[in-house]
């Protein structure tokens, strides 16, 4: 499994690229799975309150699992580890698993800029693979100059899991 962390600030393009990506990857057959952090403060968004899902948890379950119709739906009653959270979203063994966030977490990074200054706290992460946007800068990293990009970025993934195959047949 390669697993890559897509990082930057709100409105940046993460969840963009990853959409558009997990697109490419399953047209070519290799399965995906996301981990997100959720950085907007509070809870994500619930199941609709009148559902049993809801009943069980207002009621003190301390996790509720649904299944069926070929899905499975996880509320969870606390915020697991990192290290959990991973190896749940790995539990299907993906061929991708990209991590939206978690920026402090150890991995291979994408680094999204809106603007220059994000920089100054971004790039201090380790193992940046890539840095997208801010075309203006003059980076020691891989660095295509804007998200909208696309056949540039596409390129990019394509060598990335193209390194790892490689490394795969040795």
């Amino acid at each position: 499994m390669r697993t890559l962390h897509i990082i930057g600030y709100k409105n940046s393009g993460k969840t963009t690229l990853i959409a558009r990506w997990i697109g490419l990857l399953k047209a070519e057959g290799r399965s995906v799975a996301v981990l997100k952090h959720h950085g907007h403060g509070g809870m994500p968004a619930m199941p609709d309150r009148n559902t049993d899902t809801m009943q069980f948890w207002n009621n003190g379950a301390d996790a509720t699992v649904v299944a069926g119709g070929g899905v499975v739906q996880l509320l969870w009653n606390e915020e697991p580890a990192f290290d959990q959270l991973k190896a749940l979203s790995a539990a299907g063994n993906p061929d991708v698993l990209f991590i939206e966030g978690y920026k402090d977490q150890p991995g291979e990074k994408i680094v999204l800029l809106r603007e220059a200054e994000d920089w100054d706290a971004l790039g201090k992460l380790l193992d940046i693979q890539l840095v997208v946007g801010c075309r203006e800068l003059e980076l020691n990293f891989s660095h295509i100059g804007s998200r909208e990009s696309t056949e540039e970025l596409d390129d990019w993934l394509w060598k990335w899991l193209a390194k790892e195959d490689a490394n795969e047949a040795f």
